[in-house]
């Protein structure tokens, strides 16, 4: 997973070298997968979870997923614990790129009578809480219509669910 966010163009000198840093900023994190190679997703119109395969959400054949529960096609699927996993990884980020910018000016002043700058001491970083797939009690379903298999809630497999790889509808019986 890889966040990206917009960044004006930052000019960084470091020991007299200028470094000019690009509008984008990307930090990867790594989700972890149970041990059928399966990761958790969460669908943000009804919440449900679900899990598919690493393979399968990497395949360019596949141009959606869709909710197994709901039937509908988000802009993601990420859960809380990785988006607020970002989030701290990014304020730790901004957070050093400040210390770093007011550390700078600090020595632009050291020299300077008429001006006093002190960075002050480093802020603490946001703990990054690693994360689990703490949702275990999903169940395999195969959806014959893409020959693909997901996690889906029990109670969607005894009934009916949408595949999450075409959006058809599946019922128990089939």
């Amino acid at each position: 997973v890889k966040f990206q966010f917009a960044d004006k163009n930052y000019n960084k000198t470091v020991g007299g070298i200028t470094v000019e840093m690009s509008d984008e900023v990307t930090i990867n994190i790594s989700i972890p997968s149970d041990e059928d190679g399966y990761i958790l997703l969460q669908c943000h119109h009804c919440g449900s979870f679900f899990k598919c395969t690493v393979r399968d959400l990497e395949d360019d054949s596949i141009l959606n997923i869709n909710c197994p529960s709901c039937g509908l096609i988000s802009d993601n699927y990420l859960t809380k614990d990785v988006i607020e996993l970002g989030q701290a990884k990014m304020e730790n980020y901004y957070s050093d790129l400040v210390y770093d910018s007011f550390k700078n000016m600090e020595r632009q002043f050291s020299s300077n009578s008429m001006v006093s700058f002190k960075a002050g001491k480093k802020p603490e970083h946001e703990y990054e809480k690693p994360i689990r797939s703490i949702i275990d009690n999903l169940v395999v379903n195969h959806y014959k219509c893409c020959n693909r298999s997901a996690k889906i809630n029990p109670l969607l497999k005894m009934s009916c669910s949408f595949c999450p790889f075409c959006g058809v509808i599946s019922f128990a019986d089939e």
